[in-house]
């Protein structure tokens, strides 16, 4: 939100129905082909002791015409549910949003590690600091891991925090920053980070730890991929509130798709083995221990602008059911172009997003005022994202005279 018969005539055209020609009755002996008697029949088919020809085989037209339609129906089996599903889709993207679904100065900017291993200088903030001010951003989600797969990270990964830090709250007061902590997770190989241990999930919380004294203002936490109904994930998130509220701190989470159909995830975690989505009760019961959730609601594996605004829009409706008022929720907008399995860039656009986005809002909670969009990612974007997300969302319209 991604794989010929032949009709049974045998060869040489001979039909495998013949016998033997009746006697004649005024002459009882055979005749060779040759001219010659043969009166001990050993030519006769019929006679005692001779073994017949074999018969020439043939598969008939209608055991064919039965194999093509029992495909044929098992194709369409599969084909309906996926047409309709789409059509569904379809229909989610009609209709004009409600006014002022519109930014609510809540949204948020994924920044790549550059910002913090040196490359990046306060000239990069200030020109930042230019492209943001007329935006609805407030957060900013600093890649400053990724953590090892134990848990720990290391001082070195962030160098430049601090001064990064201190030139975003010189351009651009009141935008948080917070750091982006992810790795991934041994779900569905032998190599990454185990949640399941007790040390490994210490040593997360210990991580968040440092770079809260480092300066940031908030953890995001990245973790891929995380099956739905995880639960020492949520143990996690208990553990990392405790410590980021005692902090004065905001504690967020990169979220995975919901069901877009019920437990959808286990069917397709049985025939691909990776689940992709989260069913729906178990994505509020993320939301309700964390200050933001960001949806990411790309790579949908939709093939057209019409079909991926509908997926947003109808992910966005199911996420405003289970959101508690207290937290944030982010929809993931694509500011990238890559071209891959689950990810076509022509297909998942930022203004297909958009209007996926504030449809699902007009429908489901027209009012919520803790909303916003996640921008992924600032060194793939182009100037038709940024252009898209401020004139379609950041922006207020002109109002009628």
């Amino acid at each position: 939100m991604d794989e010929n018969r032949t009709h049974g005539i045998p060869a040489d055209g001979h039909r495998t129905d013949r016998h033997p020609p009746a006697p004649d009755p005024v002459r009882q002996e055979q005749s060779r082909p040759d001219g010659h008697d043969d009166p001990d029949g050993l030519d006769d088919p019929a006679a005692p002791g001779t073994q017949p020809p074999p018969p020439v085989r043939s598969r008939p037209r209608s055991r064919t015409r039965r194999l093509l339609r029992v495909a044929a129906g098992l194709l369409a089996l599969l084909l309906l549910p996926l047409l309709a599903a789409e059509t569904a889709l379809r229909l989610e993207y009609t209709g004009d949003p409600a006014p002022g679904t519109r930014t609510r100065h809540r949204d948020a900017l994924w920044l790549g590690h550059a910002w913090v291993d040196g490359r990046k200088t306060d000239r990069d903030v200030e020109v930042l600091a230019r492209r943001l001010r007329s935006t609805g951003i407030s957060d900013l989600y600093v890649h400053a891991g990724p953590l090892e797969h134990d848990g720990t990270l290391p001082a070195s990964a962030y160098p430049k925090a601090r001064r990064l830090i201190a030139a975003v709250h010189r351009e651009l007061p009141g935008v948080r920053v917070q750091a982006w902590l992810g790795d991934k997770l041994a779900t569905e190989s032998p190599d990454g980070l185990r949640l399941e241990r007790a040390a490994t999930r210490a040593a997360v919380v210990a991580s968040a730890r440092q770079i809260l004294a480092a300066g940031f203002q908030g953890t995001h936490v990245d973790l891929e991929p995380l099956h739905s109904g995880d639960r020492d994930f949520l143990s996690l998130l208990d553990d990392l509130r405790g410590l980021t509220h005692a902090r004065g701190a905001v504690l967020s989470v990169a979220a995975h798709q919901i069901d877009p159909l019920p437990a959808f995830h286990s069917f397709w975690g049985t025939a691909t083995g990776h689940p992709k989505w989260w069913s729906q009760a178990y994505f509020g019961q993320v939301a309700r221990r964390v200050d933001q959730i960001a949806v990411m609601s790309y790579d949908t594996m939709q093939p057209l602008p019409s079909l991926y605004g509908g997926y947003v829009a109808q992910q966005t409706s199911l996420a405003l059911e289970v959101t508690p008022e207290s937290t944030d929720l982010l929809m993931g907008l694509p500011f990238y172009h890559e071209n891959r399995f689950g990810h076509l860039a022509r297909a998942e656009t930022v203004p297909a997003a958009v209007r996926g986005v504030r449809l699902g809002l007009s429908r489901t909670d027209s009012g919520r005022a803790r909303f916003g969009v996640a921008l992924y990612v600032d060194f793939a974007a182009t100037e038709a994202d940024w252009r898209a997300y401020r004139e379609d969302w950041a922006a207020t319209p002109p109002t009628a005279s």
